[in-house]
């Protein structure tokens, strides 16, 4: 799969630079404090959710956080990747406490 480092530099650049600023400010601070810590299937599994769409992975992650819906049932999102996004979530809520 290549070299952990460069696999690390290409997800924390694409996490800060998504289609939507909510996005890169939800996925790059998660990208820089916790991706060298990932196993590598979690960090493979990262790669993968990056490619997804920025309004669902929004609306998996907020799903999570609590965040008020308009009448609608949460989405949480694809199981593959449920433990990924529920690290992302716990990631946003702390920085949104501090």
């Amino acid at each position: 799969m290549g070299d952990r480092a460069a696999e690390n530099r290409r997800c924390r650049m694409r996490a800060w630079r998504r289609g939507t600023r909510e996005m890169d400010l939800i996925l790059g601070p998660f990208a820089d404090a916790r991706l060298s810590d990932l196993p590598d299937t979690d960090l493979h599994l990262f790669e993968q959710l990056l490619a997804e769409n920025d309004h669902d992975l929004y609306r998996w992650i907020t799903a999570r956080i609590g965040a008020a819906s308009d009448g609608v049932p949460p989405d949480f999102g694809p199981q593959p990747y449920a433990s990924l996004l529920d690290g992302i979530a716990q990631h946003a809520s702390e920085r949104l406490r501090t």
